[in-house]
């Protein structure tokens, strides 16, 4: 049995109490994500970061003050809020502006006007839409659980939670800041940042005013801006000090460049050229897992490709994305059962994606990845 595999087993069977018990223990604070080329030599060797996907979505619905909260309370090292616009120009936390998958909505009968189909990055989506709302009215639904086939124990919280705002999720990362003795980071994303600014919405200035408005405008901030697109990201470098992370899709190509015409793809992006170019404007590239950890023909992960050496030789820190413990996220080889919703082996494949020299990983499950880092550098200190 390979150190990553045993690793993985050990610490998977060790976390489980730590599921139930809320994961309460806490890590020591990171260094803040740095900005410019020093950042890459300030954080040469640094401990890997675990960063909250969406929250604790693994047991609250994501997207709340509560999943945030939890999250932080499992020693996640960041949060990350998603980003869409209401129809006053507030910034709130949604993967996505449709809302009909994530909150009560469709059962609000005074809305019931506001269903629309809207093209959204080229793709017909019908449903409602953060934009049509004032923030006021956004106020009055609630939350639901996206996945409630999968996880089902999540929707005991449905209809309680409220859509927070990014000024909600700053004032709770800072309050809970205070009250753990370590420095919480977020790691705001930028979700369709062409079609915002399409009608008259754009996200970036808010999001820079907001950063300013907290203090958190300045290169040792323990924040990172992510996006799918390229030219917000280029704009951004020119808006605020804070590192940029470019987000790298399993497949296809940035919207904004197939908008423009152009023929480059997220494979370009990950090409040697293609990083390079990534350098002159963030300091991060966020590759999908299976980038990192190709899958062979079964689905099972082996040896990693080249692209963590790549970033690295081009000056670009490494964050993958997404660690969920539920068997159908997981390689074949780390799957336990035959049942898809059933709890796999995430520790391994955290520990394998640590093995392959990532700098920071996302996870829906942040107690079973911040449990899985310090093994696993307890084990690097043992080596």
């Amino acid at each position: 049995m390979t150190r990553t595999t045993l690793l993985g087993r050990t610490l998977m069977a060790a976390t489980t109490t730590a599921v139930v018990a809320l994961g309460a223990a806490t890590v020591p604070a990171q260094a803040a994500l740095g900005h410019g080329h020093a950042h890459a030599e300030r954080h040469h060797g640094a401990e890997p970061l675990v960063i909250a996907h969406r929250g604790a979505s693994g047991y609250r619905p994501e997207h709340t003050l509560a999943a945030y909260r939890l999250a932080i309370r499992m020693g996640a090292d960041y949060v990350e809020p998603d980003l869409v616009s209401t129809k006053d120009g507030v910034l709130v936390a949604r993967h996505e502006n449709e809302i009909s998958g994530t909150t009560d909505v469709a059962t609000h009968p005074e809305f019931a006007d506001r269903r629309a189909t809207r093209t959204i990055d080229g793709v017909s989506v019908t449903g409602w839409f953060t934009e049509d709302f004032t923030l006021a009215e956004l106020k009055t639904l609630r939350a639901k659980e996206r996945l409630p086939q999968v996880r089902p124990d999540n929707t005991r919280y449905d209809g309680q939670l409220e859509i927070p705002t990014l000024e909600e999720v700053i004032a709770l990362v800072k309050r809970e800041s205070g009250r753990t003795g370590r420095t919480i980071g977020i790691a705001p994303e930028t979700k369709h940042p062409s079609y915002f600014d399409s009608i008259g919405l754009s996200l970036e200035e808010p999001l820079v005013r907001a950063l300013r408005r907290n203090g958190l405008d300045r290169p040792n901030a323990k924040v990172v801006i992510q996006s799918f697109e390229t030219g917000n990201l280029r704009q951004l470098d020119t808006m605020t000090r804070v590192p940029l992370a470019q987000l790298v899709d399993a497949g296809g190509a940035p919207y904004d460049l197939k908008a423009a015409g152009s023929t480059r793809t997220y494979d370009d992006l990950v090409m040697p050229a293609g990083l390079a170019d990534i350098a002159t404007y963030a300091e991060w590239v966020a590759p999908a897992k299976n980038r990192i950890l190709p899958r062979d023909g079964a689905g099972a992960i082996g040896a990693p490709s080249s692209l963590v050496a790549d970033a690295h030789a081009a000056g670009l820190k490494v964050v993958t994305w997404t660690m969920r413990v539920e068997n159908q996220f997981l390689p074949t080889n780390l799957r336990i059962g035959t049942d898809p919703n059933a709890k796999g082996d995430l520790a391994g494949e955290v520990a394998a994606f640590l093995d392959a020299g990532v700098d920071a990983l996302f996870s829906d499950n942040p107690d079973l990845a911040v449990a899985t880092r310090d093994g696993w550098l307890e084990g690097e200190g043992a080596a």
